[in-house]
């Protein structure tokens, strides 16, 4: 079962893929910025197979890849490619749902590294709503909408979440290991446009839970239903602050109960596309994380805000260059630091 993570007392770290080609420089920049709460990104540049999606798509029943979309081939023996998931679901037979330097480059790279300084190490899998609503079966339908293909993806999900967190743990020595689902489709939660089935996404979301040892945490770069996704016990809450908190503020009960059991919210306050980050400067992200810092301490202490909080970039960051991605990286560890020292 899924546990809560260190308290990260207000640090840095990042979000998802960088721009780099290179995997040693990516993992460079991510040790130098953030050494105590390091992550391993994902490089989507250097090609399909590391993008969102595709790189958590090898053991897909069915699935297959033609003219760059995932889809589902029917000649296939789905039916046999889902029992085995489900039996390995029951043993927890992960190594059939490692990574490999094919789909996860920097994966390999960082497990060279020395993590003497980590408190928590964290990667990123793609979320079964997110890969069941990208993949489409014969009929060009969300495999989300078949109910047996998105209890399958869950289970699947979960295998490569468990594979990632004993891996990390084995490679790095670090104690606190965290997987977070990158589901920006739970955006669509509420919606009638793009109908997303609340109890599917509770039932995935036991699955991977039940599954995983360490933290786990969700990643959803737009509004949702924030009551909803806090009251899944996420340990970790991450989504674009820097558009989207007032959105989440309205949820202040919520939310404080939610830092109260122990859940970590990452504040992604920087922006992370180059046109968005070149109009802001240090002073006016201090002012707009103290402004979220005040509104939330009128129904928590500070203390408990602190400490439950984590500053990040907001995701995108892969559209610009690695020089840029540096920076910006920069100014979350800087933003981190300014806040921790209570410097105005």
């Amino acid at each position: 079962m899924s546990s809560w993570i260190v308290p990260p007392e207000c640090g840095a770290t990042g979000i998802g893929g960088l721009p780099h080609m290179d995997p040693r420089q990516a993992c460079d920049d991510v040790l130098e910025a953030y050494s105590r709460f390091p992550y391993v990104p994902t490089l989507p540049n250097r090609g399909l197979m590391e993008s969102i999606v595709f790189c958590d798509s090898a053991p897909l029943p069915g699935g297959f890849i033609h003219e760059g979309r995932l889809g589902i081939d029917p000649s296939r023996d789905v039916g046999s490619e889902m029992e085995k998931i489900y039996l390995d679901f029951i043993e927890k037979n992960v190594a059939p749902y490692a990574r490999t330097d094919q789909n996860a480059s920097a994966f390999f790279e960082m497990a060279k590294r020395d993590f003497s300084s980590a408190a928590i190490l964290k990667c990123q899998v793609t979320g079964p709503v997110t890969f069941g609503m990208q993949v489409v079966d014969a009929d060009r339908r969300p495999l989300y909408y078949d109910d047996q293909y998105a209890d399958v993806i869950s289970k699947m999900i979960a295998l490569i979440a468990r594979w990632c967190e004993e891996a990390m743990r084995q490679f790095s020595g670090v104690k606190e290991t965290l997987v977070v689902l990158n589901e920006p489709y739970l955006a669509s939660l509420g919606s009638s446009v793009v109908p997303i089935r609340q109890e599917n996404v509770t039932a995935g979301w036991e699955d991977i839970a039940g599954m995983v040892e360490g933290g786990l945490g969700v990643h959803c770069c737009a509004n949702t239903d924030w009551s909803y996704l806090m009251g899944l016990n996420p340990s970790f809450l991450s989504f674009d602050a820097f558009t989207c908190s007032r959105e989440l503020l309205l949820y202040m009960d919520d939310l404080v109960a939610f830092m109260e059991r122990g859940g970590v919210v990452a504040w992604g306050l920087v922006p992370a596309r180059p046109e968005d980050f070149s109009k802001v400067t240090p002073d006016t992200l201090f002012q707009q994380f103290s402004a979220i810092r005040k509104q939330v301490t009128d129904s928590c202490s500070d203390e408990l805000f602190m400490k439950q909080s984590v500053v990040t970039p907001t995701c995108g960051i892969q559209t610009g260059t690695p020089s840029q991605a540096r920076e910006i990286m920069g100014a979350a560890a800087a933003l981190s630091d300014r806040a921790r020292a209570g410097r105005p």
